[in-house]
């Protein structure tokens, strides 16, 4: 009788076949990655793998959910401090993060959605629109938050203004990864997002919220 595996060893053995995924995906993109790729990143068996993973498509929609957590991490953790202040450190965050776009998921992300087999099955894949989803639930909660606490004054609603920011930063590290950074001018550009969400936020007292 083979032995119980705790649910903890499961999930740090998933973890790490999905780091090894991410790796895989990272590389060589989502179109040429293999599950053979993956075994052999991970140096596992086939059956190993194949128990926590059906098919390509099935990893690559994890490993997206496994990096996204990252991603929302900074919102869902916000403190009590002053949340432009927090909003601007985002901001910065982004700068090194589309500087390393290299070495990001965006080519495997762009191939996936561009493949024959998610635009035919999109209902398939309802991930796609939980992320998009979640991503606006988290970036409005955070947005309300400084509402409540009577730091904003926003023009918008915290929702279109969410959406906002998740088209222009998306957008931004689309265009830097196919152009590069020199052309899209990085720095510049999320000078821009920070000056829009200061006019469409109104940020009260933004003098003081800036000098603490």
């Amino acid at each position: 009788m083979a032995p119980r595996v705790s649910e903890d060893y499961k999930r740090k053995k998933k973890n790490q076949l999905l780091q090894a995924a991410r790796d895989v995906f990272i590389k060589k993109g989502y179109t040429h990655a293999t599950m053979q790729d993956i075994i052999d990143e991970a140096k596992v068996s086939r059956g190993a793998l194949y128990s926590y993973f059906q098919n390509i498509e099935h990893v690559f929609i994890e490993v997206l959910q496994f990096d996204d957590q990252n991603s929302f991490q900074f919102f869902e953790s916000a403190n009590d401090s002053l949340i432009w202040k927090q909003m601007v450190n985002w901001i910065q965050l982004q700068k090194k993060v589309i500087e390393t776009i290299d070495h990001s998921l965006l080519q495997a992300r762009s191939e996936f959605f561009l493949s024959s087999n998610y635009k035919q099955n999109k209902a398939n894949f309802p991930y796609v629109k939980e992320r998009f989803d979640q991503a606006t639930e988290v970036i409005t909660a955070f947005i309300e938050k400084g509402v409540k606490q009577n730091e904003f004054q926003p023009r918008l609603s915290s929702g279109a203004i969410a959406r906002f920011i998740i088209f222009f930063i998306d957008g931004l590290m689309l265009d830097t990864f196919q152009l590069g950074s020199e052309r899209t001018n990085v720095e510049e550009q999320l000078e821009a997002l920070e000056i829009s969400l200061k006019r469409m936020l109104c940020p009260v007292n933004i003098k003081n919220v800036e000098e603490r």
